[in-house]
């Protein structure tokens, strides 16, 4: 079959992947610039800084199967961070089970993960999807691109995936009701990303740390990873609710914000050298739907991504767009 996927992330680059191997002609439409969606990774001349997906854990078996092959190839490796929990200038131990946890990072980025995964792909960058329309038993795409000023319309193809983030999967499934419902049922919640770089250390002896009571939720060193450059970058990513309230302010005063309630969390006051926000709309899953995908056969039409549970308990994650990507791969024939 001839087969389009709109969507360069973990879950499209892993469903493409498995569908060619599977003898498919497939088609992969991105509407960035670079591969790898939320598990990105943002380069300066102070290095690289992962402001998306911070790591990812392995739960299943078919999970740990992938990741295994993975580590052999050098994409990935595990992340033993120290560990704290920050709450008021307070310090304690997480959990039992959050300290039993193994993590790991695709190295020397987050990004290089999807960007190894996209090798032999044919990937359509900054191609962004804007209808599926019905050509008869097949479908025709209208694509919009920043060097063209009208949409092009690509296809016919035999079938279309889509995997983006439940919001932007809804508009794109809106000619078909049923699935467009169960889309709209799985919504992301959003989340504001502030990238530091100092000149000196912070003198912090933890390199990742849960922050209560405060706009922020998580903060990470990014440079204690596996083969990242030398130096003080931190990565500080705002709490849901706090995203949620704030989704539309400028990015300089959220920078602002944010900068001040890292130095309230870390009771330090160093001035960073580098400083950066990045607004993700479409972060997390909070709730994912309880499959593991969707997929009309009858259309040849489907969507898989984080906002599946596939088997999984708890929010979306890496794991949860590699189980659905592949639970859609085996249904496509």
């Amino acid at each position: 079959m001839h087969i389009a996927i709109i969507g360069a992330g973990l879950a499209g680059l892993t469903c493409a992947r498995q569908l060619q191997a599977q003898g498919n002609s497939v088609v992969v439409y991105e509407k960035s610039r670079a591969v790898s969606g939320r598990m990105s990774t943002r380069q300066n001349e102070l290095g690289g800084f992962d402001h998306g997906a911070q790591y990812f854990t392995v739960a299943s078996p078919t999970f740990k199967k992938a990741v295994t092959q993975w580590q052999k190839n050098g994409w990935v490796a595990p992340w033993t961070p120290r560990l704290v929990v920050l709450d008021h200038g307070a310090t304690s131990a997480p959990s039992a089970a959050a300290r039993r946890k193994q993590r790991w990072v695709a190295q020397p980025g987050m990004r290089a993960l999807g960007v190894q995964l996209a090798q032999d792909l044919d990937i359509r960058s900054e191609q962004r999807v804007t209808r599926l329309e019905r050509a008869g038993s097949q479908w025709l795409l209208s694509v919009a691109s920043s060097t063209v000023a009208i949409d092009a319309t690509a296809g016919p193809f035999d079938a279309v995936i889509v995997a983006v983030p439940a919001d932007q999967a809804e508009s794109l499934l809106q000619d078909v009701p049923a699935l467009a419902a169960k889309a709209a049922s799985a919504r992301l919640s959003p989340c504001w990303t502030l990238m530091l770089g100092f000149d000196q250390p912070l003198g912090l002896d933890y390199d990742g740390a849960w922050v209560n009571n405060s706009r922020l939720g998580w903060i990470a060193q990014d440079a204690s990873k596996p083969q990242r450059r030398p130096g003080e970058h931190w990565i500080a990513q705002a709490s849901s609710a706090w995203s949620i309230e704030h989704l539309e302010d400028d990015p300089e005063r959220a920078r602002e914000k944010l900068l001040k309630a890292f130095h309230d969390a870390t009771g330090t006051h160093v001035q960073p050298v580098f400083s950066a926000v990045h607004r993700w709309r479409y972060a997390q899953a909070l709730h994912p739907l309880d499959v593991d995908c969707m997929w009309d056969k009858s259309l040849n039409l489907g969507a898989c991504g984080d906002w599946f549970s596939a088997g999984l308990t708890g929010p979306g994650r890496i794991e949860n767009s590699y189980l659905s990507a592949t639970a859609l791969a085996t249904r496509v024939s």
